[in-house]
């Protein structure tokens, strides 16, 4: 019982439901192994005692909990303090004001921002601690909006270096918000990836969150490109012929995306263009980008300068630099200037390239332009695990627990950040990480978003099944979101599809935040539309209830294999007047069939050709035949299939002919789709067997179409041309 309480104490669950009415037991060495993660020690009674007694002296002599949260003016987790107790506020601006948490409504408010809070009792004692005042709700979309969902690698154009990039986003953001009223465009994560070679070509597992990976960048529009000369130039005109092999290899030869081989000619180039001096006002101007980014730029690019001499694996390297504050760190700091700058200045022209994108994507007449991804965590070789070592838990994964289509469960092998040290920190790391995806952002998606709440984490060396969950402070992790997404203006999205706790989607949508609805996982899971058929009545809508479908996994490996779950044949199709009205609903993820290959049946063929299906094929088959046919049959009753059945492209139109039917503020367009992609861009439960992350944009018979062609395409234009005219217009 005594381990049980401190586990509770610290917000490590002792159980878990992997379904509704059964209870699982975390087994006592895995509660160890998680509270020692986080700085506790109850490996005997005697430990147990001892850090419960430790908890109760801290809590009792303390005068403010770690962290301070105001939402809306309405205090929260303060406890009751001494009479007389004087409080004061140093703001992020740099004032200090009286705080009086009685005082009445006239009383005039603290400021929006991360701030101190400061106390001082009558008996001497005195605390701080970090105090988030954040807005009641995030901005809330501008109206109904559509737009195009992309992997940016596979968007090529007849400019790429043999993957998409960010000049290509921009002419995909200008074109489809004028030629089709498009409000915005989902990208997937362009954080920062951990050098090969060979790369992890996942999206989602990065070296580093807060800065965007500069393999993105279209070299030709960086300014000084266009004053190379001499050899230079030549060597630069050699490296644009090898990366236009390196284009047609994809886009005429059938070649897989080589993120490594791009990056390799683009570094080349960079050092070529790295050689022209800047002129006053571009070296003013990079700067102020050293100054404003700080020592997170500088930990970033030490980094990747290190990894450059030692490897990309950063546990690995000589034992003093494997601290960041070290002397030893400091010196090769110095040593490697040269290059410490060199990747400061790849993400000061990231940096830029992305804002030019969000510009082109608002001057084209979007009102959302680019709706960027955070990933769920970061690789634990990479630049943030090295640079915020105290803020991670060593030794532990996240992943997922046991479910009906995982049985051992997931390890997805990122490491979590430590509630206790966000707390400390007044939630820095996260604050920062936010502000940074926000810089050029008119949206922000967060995958996985139920982690802002819990996260199931994986002692090293365990099955992922011997896990445990780990609480964070929800409350202080939505301020702070609201708070940044407040400044910038911005739009936010949960990923919120799979095994989701009683309360959060209410909380979530609470503050503003939208879901995620995919079409094939909105069902009719409580029965309610036969009983209301039944009667004779309308249904009125599920609001936060719908969505519960097994979802279709987080970008970093997938929770299930794309079924809607045991349930699914035996719940009908969602009407679309049910579903809720604060979600982005799309037809499908990155991590899920296209719509082609889910009308087609060609997903379960794909998946039976791997090895990867748990029952026989003929079961797989009729089952997922039986799901399509009841879509269908609803699209038919509901007059959005007058082309009748057996016409691919038509149903692909009547899917989204569907989404735009519903009361989703947002509804995304999967751009593969477009053109009747059958391949998924990652297949769950797949490593080498598929190509994840490294295929173009293809047309039914897996052709590629370049951006230009996508632009031609009668398909998409047909498609994009029903959305304009159901969205009103626009």
């Amino acid at each position: 019982m005594g381990r049980a309480r401190l586990a509770e104490l610290h917000g490590v669950s002792t159980t878990y439901e992997p379904e509704p009415g059964r209870t699982v037991r975390v087994s006592e060495d895995t509660v160890v192994a998680v509270l020692a993660a986080l700085g506790v020690d109850a490996s005997t009674p005697r430990a147990v005692q001892d850090a419960l007694e430790a908890h109760r002296t801290a809590r009792l002599g303390r005068l403010l909990p770690p962290a301070v949260v105001l939402r809306d003016g309405g205090k929260r987790n303060l406890p009751e303090l001494p009479d007389g107790t004087l409080l004061r506020v140093d703001t992020e601006d740099g004032r200090t004001l009286p705080w009086d948490p009685a005082a009445g409504p006239g009383a005039e408010p603290l400021p929006p921002g991360g701030h101190l809070l400061r106390a001082q009792a009558p008996d001497g004692r005195s605390a701080s601690a970090p105090l988030i005042v954040a807005p009641g709700r995030v901005p809330a979309p501008p109206g109904r909006s559509h737009g195009f969902l992309v992997q940016l690698y596979s968007l090529l154009s007849a400019r790429s270096w043999g993957m998409g990039d960010l000049g290509d986003l921009a002419e995909l953001a200008t074109w489809s918000a004028r030629a089709f009223g498009s409000d915005f465009v989902q990208v997937n994560p362009l954080h920062a990836a951990v050098p090969g070679p060979p790369t992890d070509p996942s999206p989602y597992r990065p070296s580093s969150r807060r800065f965007p990976d500069p393999v993105h960048l279209r070299i030709e529009e960086i300014p000084e490109y266009a004053y190379l000369t001499g050899p230079a130039r030549a060597r630069a005109d050699e490296l644009t012929a090898r990366a236009a092999a390196l284009r047609r290899a994809v886009l005429e030869d059938g070649a897989l995306i080589d993120r490594d081989a791009v990056w390799d000619l683009k570094r080349r180039a960079l050092e070529l263009v790295r050689t022209v001096p800047l002129g006053p006002g571009r070296r003013a101007a990079y700067g102020d980008f050293l100054a404003e980014q700080g020592q997170a730029l500088d930990d970033h690019s030490t980094w990747c300068a290190l990894a450059e001499l030692h490897g990309p694996d950063w546990r690995s390297w000589p034992a003093g630099l494997r601290d960041p504050r070290s002397a030893r760190t400091a010196r090769a700091r110095g040593e490697l200037l040269e290059r410490v700058d060199f990747h400061c200045w790849l993400a000061w022209l990231t940096d830029g390239q992305l804002a030019a994108a969000q510009r082109a994507a608002l001057d084209g007449g979007m009102r959302v332009g680019l709706v960027h991804d955070l990933a769920v965590g970061v690789h634990p070789s990479g630049a943030d695990a090295w640079a915020q070592q105290d803020a991670f838990a060593a030794g532990m994964s996240i992943g997922a627990p046991p479910d009906a289509f995982t049985s051992r469960g997931q390890d997805w092998g990122l490491p979590p950040w430590r509630p206790d040290a966000l707390a400390a920190t007044g939630y820095a790391p996260y604050r920062d990480l936010l502000r940074g995806l926000l810089r050029h952002a008119g949206a922000l998606r967060i995958d996985h978003v139920m982690g802002l709440f819990r996260l199931w984490w994986v002692p090293q060396g365990y099955e992922p099944r011997r896990g445990a969950y780990v609480r964070y402070d929800a409350e202080a992790m939505l301020a702070v979101l609201v708070l940044e997404a407040h400044r910038a203006g911005a739009v936010v999205i949960g990923e919120d599809l799979g095994t989701v706790e009683p309360g959060v989607r209410e909380a979530l949508a609470e503050r503003g935040v939208l879901g995620t609805s995919v079409l094939w996982f909105e069902r009719d899971y409580d029965g309610a539309q036969s009983a209301q058929r039944a009667e004779g009545t309308e249904g009125a809508g599920r609001g936060a209830e719908s969505g519960q479908g097994a979802g279709s996994g987080d970008g970093d490996g997938g929770d299930g294999d794309g079924r809607d779950g045991d349930g699914a044949a035996h719940a009908e199709p969602l009407e679309p007047g049910r579903w809720r009205a604060g979600c982005l609903a799309t037809a499908t993820t990155h991590d899920l069939p296209s719509t082609a290959a889910r009308l087609t049946g060609d997903h379960v063929e794909l998946r039976h050709r791997l090895g990867l299906l748990t029952r026989p094929l003929e079961t797989e088959q009729r089952e997922d035949a039986t799901a399509v046919a009841e879509w269908l049959a609803l699209f038919g009753r509901l007059g959005l299939l007058p082309e009748g059945p057996g016409d691919e492209e038509a149903a692909v139109r009547a899917v989204h002919r569907f989404l735009l039917r519903t009361p989703a503020r947002m509804v995304g367009i999967w751009l593969p789709d477009a053109v009747g992609d059958r391949r998924p861009q990652n297949l769950p439960g797949t490593w080498d067997q598929y190509p994840n992350w490294r295929l173009p944009v293809a047309d039914a018979t897996g052709r590629p179409v370049p951006l230009e062609e996508l632009a031609a395409s009668p398909r998409l234009h047909a498609l994009m041309e029903e959305v304009r005219a159901a969205a009103g217009g626009r």
